[in-house]
């Protein structure tokens, strides 16, 4: 987490809408020089009637821009249990635009200082407090998924069903895989989905998580299979960005094919740790 004291609000959100408007500008600009017959750029926007000049728009826009983004935080902070007074993050806004500040600027530091602090505090214990409630949800839903027809069970705590057996050889760890798959939560919150997306995917089957190298060796091409995998073979107590810590994953998994490594292929070329990450590397 950033310093809060060593930039302020308004810095940040002018520093953002300079940057998206020299993003926008540089694309302009590329997109005329990579084709002569492009349309000439359009206009920008007139002021609206609401305001006098387009220095006026810009400013309230800035303004607009930075309460947006102080609401949010204060949102955020409440979910960690910490309730902000509005009226007052407002008033500070305004006593610093008057040069009338009731705390001067070490009273500032050291009071953002305690605050950063505290919101440090907050978010550690909801992320412990979520990763065992996760550990435990997991549990659950392994337990009731085991009892099902047709489930297996490995060594590593994965558990599988074998919905369509496929033929010919399983894949090999150096082997290239060609699949369709959705990925969810035991809640059923969907973090990945190659049939939305529209394409399967294609990685080496040693370079994504545990559950999956394991898990596809049970079928062959053209079958299909349902993946319960417990956190320690998926992302276990860190997570990643859309999968809590201690996360049970549940894939459905399409073998589509089968590409077999050439001989001379090294062990350690560099491959995506997960389905997700191939997704984007593509």
């Amino acid at each position: 987490m950033k310093s809060l004291f060593k930039v302020t609000l308004l810095a940040t959100t002018m520093a953002l809408a300079l940057g998206a408007t020299q993003a926008m500008a540089a694309d302009a600009a590329k997109a005329t020089d990579s084709t002569a017959a492009a349309p000439a750029a359009t206009a920008p926007a007139t002021t609206n009637a609401q305001f006098k000049n387009d220095d006026e728009q810009a400013a309230y826009a800035l303004g607009a821009s930075l309460g947006r983004y102080m609401d949010n935080s204060l949102k955020e902070q409440e979910k960690l249990g910490i309730k902000l007074d509005k009226d007052q993050l407002i008033a500070g806004v305004q006593d610093a635009f008057a040069n009338k500040s009731k705390l001067s600027d070490a009273d500032i530091e050291k009071t953002l200082q305690t605050f950063e602090a505290k919101v440090k505090a907050s978010a550690q214990q909801k992320m412990e407090a979520d990763a065992k409630a996760n550990e435990a949800a997991g549990e659950k839903f392994r337990a009731d998924f085991a009892k099902e027809k047709g489930v297996k069970k490995t060594d590593t705590g994965l558990l599988y069903l074998v919905e369509k057996p496929g033929t010919g050889a399983a894949p090999k760890d150096s082997d290239t895989v060609v699949v369709n798959y959705k990925g969810s939560l035991p809640d059923g919150t969907v973090f990945d989905d190659s049939y939305k997306r529209g394409e399967p995917l294609s990685f080496r089957l040693d370079g994504v998580i545990p559950g999956w190298t394991e898990g596809l060796k049970h079928i062959k091409k053209g079958g299909k299979i349902k993946l319960v995998i417990p956190p320690a073979q998926a992302y276990g107590a860190s997570g990643v960005p859309g999968i809590p810590a201690n996360s049970t994953l549940v894939f459905e998994v399409e073998l589509l094919d089968i590409k077999p490594a050439p001989k001379a292929d090294a062990k350690d070329a560099t491959q995506p740790a997960s389905p997700a990450a191939a997704a984007k590397s593509e």
